[in-house]
């Protein structure tokens, strides 16, 4: 099967989305309704409030991968504009994976499987949306 770029940034589309499913498990598995109380309020709305920013810029790239990935694969001004991000993105939240302390946390097979899954999907994203930009950058400097 012979996929093109439009596909992979389609299926990194797709598979931001299911990440959302980890990610909706992380404040009940942290028990963050139980953990969080002894800190003050504003810091426990800051929290909800900086895991829902990222919940939406995740959704909102999915989204337009999925629905736009003609258009991403297109290689305009904008295309290369959203790839890059997508690449920030990724690439920052991929560089940070070492920095948290999972180890208490992962205690079943399946959320080390989860993990390590995870963490295979974020070096996927960064690709497909690294060869986007670079593959437009590479196409325009032969035009």
């Amino acid at each position: 099967m012979d996929l093109s770029l439009a596909d992979y940034i389609r299926l990194a589309g797709w598979g931001q989305l299911c990440v959302l499913v980890a990610s909706a498990l992380v404040p009940i598995r942290l028990k963050w309704k139980s953990e969080l109380t002894d800190f003050p309020l504003l810091l426990r709305q800051m929290y909800w409030v900086y895991g829902g920013y990222v919940v939406m810029g995740i959704v909102a790239l999915g989204a337009i991968s999925i629905a736009c990935a003609d258009e991403l694969a297109g290689g305009t001004k904008l295309a290369k504009a959203v790839c890059l991000y997508g690449a920030v993105f990724w690439g920052v939240r991929l560089a940070l994976q070492p920095v948290f302390d999972v180890k208490p946390y992962l205690t079943i097979w399946w959320l080390r499987a989860g993990y390590y899954l995870l963490t295979v999907l974020f070096v996927l994203f960064l690709t497909v949306y690294c060869c986007a930009f670079f593959q437009y950058t590479s196409h325009a400097a032969h035009s």
